[in-house]
């Protein structure tokens, strides 16, 4: 068997900005119209420095406003709410992002439920995660987006696959799930307490990884031709003693198995911003009272 096809997630992500950078120029063109995002920083993480940095850089790329905000590290809730209160009534910002995680002392989901609805660009809050779940249109949390783009550009037609997510978090696999049963998949959701979790993964038409646990899924785990998602994005150490990221599947033995497979890094995490930049162009048109492309 001929190894797995590499899903290439910069590539698409590079096609999926360069279409919302057009819809940008034609917004502010046609009604005078400039997106903006605004991404709030709490403290140095320095893992969460540079994805605030390649946020802003992009949406600046894209055509959009950016407006970071950068907090010291003893921050307290109220002044971090307080902010939040001003970006919702900021006329000039159609997004709001605040990057997790936050200081030990600020509760996340009393910030992510302070940001109105209409600006959460994460998907996050409760209004937009119920309309999910329920069918109405929503801003919809990004990797999950970008783990069905990826998923349909490999497969094309979704609907009557069997899809296999490995994790149940609010940010990934619950909303996933969402999204894969509007594709009309049929559907198995799998956690650390899931029973003879490699034999119900090896189930899967499509097997999206998003556990947190290096390298766990292995080939033996996987359907032959299936496609492979890989939402992981883990630091480890190699025999060396040097640095390398590794998703939550084994690449190697996958790569023997699968149909199809996302890289890590350059998989899932491109499709991350870029559907950030196209929820945020959604919300700008969202509440300008314009109906949304197709």
């Amino acid at each position: 068997m001929a190894d797995a096809k590499i899903i290439d997630g910069k590539a698409l992500a590079q096609d999926l900005r360069a279409q919302v950078a057009r819809s940008v120029a034609e917004l502010k063109q046609r009604h005078g119209l400039t997106p903006g995002i605004a991404v709030v920083l709490v403290g140095e993480d320095p893992a969460s420095r540079i994805y605030v940095r390649n946020k802003a850089k992009q949406a600046v790329a894209a055509g959009m406003a950016s407006f970071v905000h950068k907090l010291g590290a003893d921050t307290t809730q109220a002044d971090l709410l307080a902010l939040i209160d001003r970006l919702n009534a900021d006329k000039q910002v159609h997004g709001i992002l605040v990057q997790l995680p936050l200081p030990d002392q600020i509760a996340a989901d009393a910030v992510i439920q302070a940001i109105d609805p209409a600006k959460d660009v994460d998907g996050f809050h409760a209004i937009n995660t119920g309309k999910l779940i329920i069918g109405l249109p929503a801003l919809a949390p990004c990797t999950p987006v970008g783990c069905v783009m990826l998923a349909k550009h490999a497969l094309g037609e979704l609907s009557g696959a069997h899809a296999v997510v490995v994790g149940r978090s609010n940010i990934v696999g619950k909303p996933l799930a969402q999204l894969l049963l509007r594709e009309n998949c049929t559907l198995t959701i799998c956690h650390s307490r899931t029973r003879d979790l490699a034999a119900v993964t090896a189930l899967g038409d499509i097997l999206i990884a998003a556990a947190g646990q290096p390298e766990m899924v292995k080939g033996g785990w996987i359907k032959p031709g299936a496609c492979v998602i890989d939402v992981g994005i883990n630091r480890v150490e190699d025999a060396a003693g040097n640095t390398k990221l590794v998703g939550d599947v084994d690449f190697a033995q996958a790569l023997k198995v699968a149909g199809s497979i996302t890289p890590v890094p350059g998989g899932v995490g491109p499709m991350t911003i870029a559907c950030l930049l196209r929820n945020t162009l959604r919300a700008a048109r969202a509440i300008a009272g314009l109906e949304q492309e197709q």
